[in-house]
C-alpha cells in the first residue's frame, strides 16, 4: 500500500467519525463534565477511553459487540448516568471553590469518571462499530489513527464548549442542567434495555 492510500484511509476515517460524533452523546458528556470540573482530567479521561475503544474495535472488529450483550451495556449506562444525574441535581453551591470550579471529593477522580462513562456509553455504539467495519476494508493502523484523531478533536471541542459555558452560566445552574441531561441519557439507555428503542 502506498503512502497516499494510507493517508487517504486516515482522512476518510477521520471525516466519517468526526461527522458522526459532532453533537453525539460522547461530546455532550465531555461538555457537561468540563462545565462542572477541571477540564484537563475530563479531556484526558475521554482520550484514554477512546484510545482503548478504538484499539478494541480495530483488533476485534465487528465481533466485539457480540461478546457483550447490548442490553447489559445499556443497563450499565442507564445506572451510571442515573447516579450522576441525581448527584448533579443534588449538588449545592457550597461545593464550588472561589474560582468557580467544582471541588472533587477524594477517591472520586474526574479522570476515572470520564473514562468509565465514555467507555460504557460508547462500547458497541455506532461509532465503534463503524471503526470496526472500516478496519475490515482499510488498513487497521490508518483506521485507528483517523478515528482516534477525530474523537480527540470532538472531545476537545466539547471540553472547550463546557469551559466557555462557565463564563456565561452560574455553576449551580450548570449542575442542574447537567443533572437533567444525565437523567435523559439514563432514560434512553433504560429504554434500550427494555427494547423500547430500535
Amino acid at each position: 500500500m502506498s503512502i497516499l492510500e494510507f493517508i487517504t484511509a486516515i482522512l476518510s476515517t477521520f471525516g466519517l467519525i468526526f461527522l458522526a460524533e459532532i453533537g453525539d452523546k460522547s461530546q455532550l458528556v465531555c461538555m457537561t463534565l468540563a462545565a462542572r470540573h477541571r477540564h484537563p482530567p475530563v479531556l484526558l479521561g475521554a482520550v484514554a477511553a477512546f484510545l482503548v475503544l478504538n484499539t478494541l474495535a480495530v483488533v476485534f472488529g465487528a465481533g466485539l459487540a457480540q461478546w457483550i450483550p447490548e442490553q447489559v451495556l445499556a443497563g450499565a449506562v442507564a445506572l451510571l448516568f442515573g447516579v450522576f444525574g441525581i448527584k448533579s441535581l443534588l449538588t449545592k453551591e457550597e461545593a464550588e471553590d472561589p474560582e468557580g470550579e467544582v471541588v472533587e471529593k477524594p477517591g472520586h477522580g474526574i479522570f476515572v469518571t470520564t473514562f468509565s462513562m465514555l467507555f460504557l456509553a460508547e462500547m458497541g455504539d455506532k461509532t465503534q462499530l463503524a471503526v470496526a467495519g472500516l478496519a475490515v476494508t482499510l488498513p487497521p493502523v490508518a483506521v485507528w489513527l483517523g478515528a482516534t484523531l477525530a474523537l480527540i478533536i470532538t472531545s476537545a471541542l466539547g471540553v472547550w464548549l463546557g469551559v466557555t459555558l462557565l463564563r456565561r452560566i452560574p455553576i449551580h445552574r450548570l449542575h442542574q442542567i447537567s443533572g437533567v441531561f444525565f437523567l435523559v441519557l439514563a432514560a434512553f439507555a433504560a429504554a434500550q434495555v427494555f427494547g423500547l428503542l430500535a
